[in-house]
């Protein structure tokens, strides 16, 4: 029961007796439709593969079972737990909705990475097993497209440099400094596909582009931005950087100016220099906003795609590929449902085991640093 309280105090909740026969009903209840909401979804995964015809015309019995489990659900967290289960309906519905637009998707989308699917087939989608995984092994410039991506990833080490670098420009006493700080943003502003033709299309063009003349001017006689690997990968990485460093920056400098001053100072009147207090004082307090800075960058860069696209369409010879852009021409081109959700639910998992290591190390050398 709830005891009420003055102001000032804790709230303490006693959880409700509970009858056994009562929690046994609640019990009996959940089980019934757990049992409902699988049953209908073996039953659909069977008709759709066509292992097992039942007549669904289409996904909505699935729909109809879940909004059944939901409510009993619901009425389990009362029935068994009393008051403390009227709490939890608050939180219900926000996990409700998760799993149904995050878990539900993925695993649909698990399904169809099992299907042979080319939507230039006539005979349709059919089952095929883990035949797309074992493709997608062998496909040379998947895993080729993964090896960019870890030049792309490395690379935003260098952006968070400048960004930093930047940020701490901004945040001296410098003239114009509101100008400069609204100039710096102005790239954030663009859209990447605006910028891919921008600069990409029109600035870096070979023949008359104005990069390529001042390329020839200083020596450069072929200046073929995109026509070898490694220039092109310089190109690609260097428009997305020029978009994505002001957002960066504008964190670190929202971070630097929340820091206080008399720490700074103090460094100072111990004597430290300006690296000294730079590496031994405002970097280390900067940590937190640089590690969520820099995860949430490299969450952005393993989206990367529309540069590429617009660009170089993921050459030469898939040199520029990223995974999203090699996907996405699976899909465009091939028109291979199947394989391409195959390849996305493979990068998804990577995403998810690399994102988990990641924070797991940035955590672990926080503390050491701080320590």
């Amino acid at each position: 029961m709830n005891q009420p309280v003055a102001a000032g105090q804790t709230e303490i909740v006693i959880a409700d007796p509970i009858a056994p026969g009562r929690r046994l009903f609640g019990h009996v209840l959940l089980a019934a439709a757990t049992l409902l909401l699988v049953g209908t979804a073996l039953l659909q995964v069977l008709d759709v593969a066509g292992i097992a015809p039942v007549g669904f015309l289409n996904w909505r019995p699935l729909l109809y079972a879940y909004l059944v489990w939901a409510v009993a659900l619901g009425a389990w967290q009362v029935i068994t737990r009393g008051y403390i289960g009227q709490r939890a309906l608050f939180v219900l519905p926000a996990a409700l909705f998760t799993l149904a637009v995050a878990i539900f998707p993925t695993l649909f989308g698990f399904y169809i990475a099992s299907l042979d699917w080319n939507l230039s087939s006539a005979e349709g989608p059919h089952f095929n097993g883990f035949h797309n995984f074992v493709s997608m092994f062998h496909d040379a410039y998947y895993w080729n497209a993964l090896l960019n991506m870890g030049f792309y990833l490395l690379a935003v080490i260098v952006e968070y440099a400048i960004a930093f670098g930047l940020a701490l420009l901004l945040n001296a006493e410098i003239r114009a400094r509101k100008f400069f700080r609204v100039s710096f943003l102005l790239p954030f502003m663009l859209s990447p596909v605006a910028v891919s033709w921008m600069i990409g299309k029109s600035l870096m063009e070979y023949r008359f582009g104005p990069a390529a003349r001042l390329a020839r001017d200083l020596g450069w006689h072929t200046p073929a931005f995109f026509a070898q690997p490694w220039t092109a990968r310089i190109a690609i990485e260097a428009m997305d950087a020029w978009v994505s460093i002001p957002f960066i920056m504008i964190l670190l400098l929202a971070g630097l100016q929340a820091m206080p001053k008399e720490v700074t100072e103090a460094a100072k009147v111990d004597g430290a220099n300006g690296w000294q207090a730079f590496w031994r004082v405002t970097f280390p307090m900067m940590l937190p906003v640089s590690v969520t800075a820099v995860l949430i960058r490299v969450i952005f860069k393993l989206k990367l795609a529309d540069i590429v696209i617009n660009v170089t369409s993921g050459g030469p010879g898939g040199a520029t590929d990223t995974v999203s852009s090699f996907i996405y021409r699976v899909y465009r081109d091939r028109s291979n449902v199947g394989y391409g959700t195959a390849l996305a639910m493979f990068y998804l998992v990577l995403i998810i085991v690399f994102l988990t290591v990641l924070l797991r190390v940035t955590r672990h050398w926080t503390r050491s640093v701080n320590d």
